[in-house]
């Protein structure tokens, strides 16, 4: 999970700060005209003049913080030096020949590519390489062998649900797709990179991962932890810009969370602090998401809301995958169902071929009926 939220406004050192800090917000709430209020009391997004760093110019690595371009009328944002735009909503400015980034056609933007560094290698054909490649990986916790030798490869641009009985290690795969648990053997590529070959600030640029029941941190508003998922973006010691205010509405916006966003997240329901969670993953702006159990706390009207944004982020070019339990779920939105059992993937394919009574009795010990849904046909499977 990326660092802290910076300090409140009220920790700024003097008077003289509070005219970057209007003039941000203003930048920032001229997208979101109903937030301008909001805005204004927010904390954890201004830019801290005594960096120098307040015409947001790039960094020696060529990242930089996107500054409202003022001659549109505040309506776009410059790319940074690396010609990364932010999110959907907000027209992009690219670099000439920078095709890249442009917009997806359901308006969700390009939300984070690899940079130079951490190319997309293609393969030996010309294809681009898959966006997860998982080969021979063992893992354990003290004497329990959790993984046991696991393949497992993800397209891009797709949604792969991850399933099976509890504690069969699909937590644990994921944690180590995202480079926070290193196997004992194997190894795992994300868009063709080596991630345990990257430090830190590279992974959390490349992989954005929601963990079960996240601890988020108490105090903290709605808006705050959400740009918390800014951070890999930023040089040492900046703060965040108005550009990253806007990106963090936007990601609250596409969870159903733009209304909390003032609120301290110890005063949010399970299924609230959920949502911003996923909301900081998609600030992030990775290619890579992971979500350990996302619908896990949340009501009916929410679950297809959040399986929907799914679909819609990989239809922009994300590559995702989701923990799940509800197989129905999984069968009506992910493009690949994954199952997982004694520590290897025992059977991976379209939801209608993998979500099979007798697969399903195999991998859980479980009598089911699969019905088809009277509207699309995708598997509905029900206990028997």
């Amino acid at each position: 999970m990326p660092n802290s939220p910076k300090p409140k406004p009220s920790q700024r050192p003097d008077d003289t700060d509070s005219g970057l800090w209007q003039s941000a917000m203003a930048q920032a709430a001229s997208s979101h005209p109903e937030l301008v209020e909001g805005l204004a009391c927010m904390s954890g997004a201004t830019v801290n003049p005594h960096l120098g760093n307040t015409a947001h110019q790039p960094v020696t690595n060529g990242m930089s913080d996107m500054s409202v371009n003022p001659q549109s009328g505040n309506t776009a944002h410059q790319p940074a030096a690396n010609g990364m735009p932010d999110m959907s909503g907000i027209t992009v400015n690219p670099q000439p020949g920078n095709t890249a980034h442009q917009p997806a056609a359901n308006g969700i933007a390009d939300m984070g590519t690899p940079k130079a560094g951490m190319p997309e290698t293609p393969a030996a054909n010309g294809t681009a390489p898959p966006g997860i490649r998982a080969a021979g990986v063992f893992a354990s916790y003290g004497e329990r062998q959790v993984l046991n030798g696991l393949d497992l490869e993800v397209a891009q641009g797709t949604v792969t649900a991850l399933a099976g009985p509890n504690g069969v290690g699909k937590s644990t795969l994921l944690r180590a797709i995202a480079g926070a648990l290193r196997p004992a053997r194997g190894e795992i590529r994300i868009m063709g990179a080596d991630i345990f070959a990257m430090n830190g600030k590279e992974r959390a640029r490349m992989v954005s991962i929601v963990p079960q029941n996240p601890e988020l941190p108490r105090g903290a508003s709605a808006l705050e932890v959400t740009l918390m998922g800014r951070n890999p973006h930023l040089p040492l010691l900046a703060w965040e810009s108005a550009a990253d205010v806007t990106i963090a509405i936007e990601s609250l916006r596409m969870t159903d969370a733009e209304h909390l966003l003032e609120r301290p997240v110890q005063q949010l329901s399970g299924g609230e602090r959920q949502r911003v969670a996923i909301a900081m993953a998609l600030a992030q702006q990775t290619p890579v998401i992971l979500l350990d159990e996302p619908t896990a706390n949340l009501d009916l009207a929410h679950q297809p809301t959040i399986m929907r944004l799914l679909r819609q982020l990989a239809a922009a070019g994300k590559t995702l995958i989701t923990a799940v339990h509800d197989l129905t779920l999984a069968g009506q939105f992910c493009d690949t169902v994954a199952l997982i059992s004694g520590g290897k993937i025992t059977a991976s394919g379209p939801p209608e071929t993998t979500l099979t009574p007798e697969t399903i009795r195999e991998v859980y010990g479980a009598e089911t009926l699969v019905l088809p849904h009277p509207e699309t046909g995708k598997p509905i499977v029900v206990s028997r």
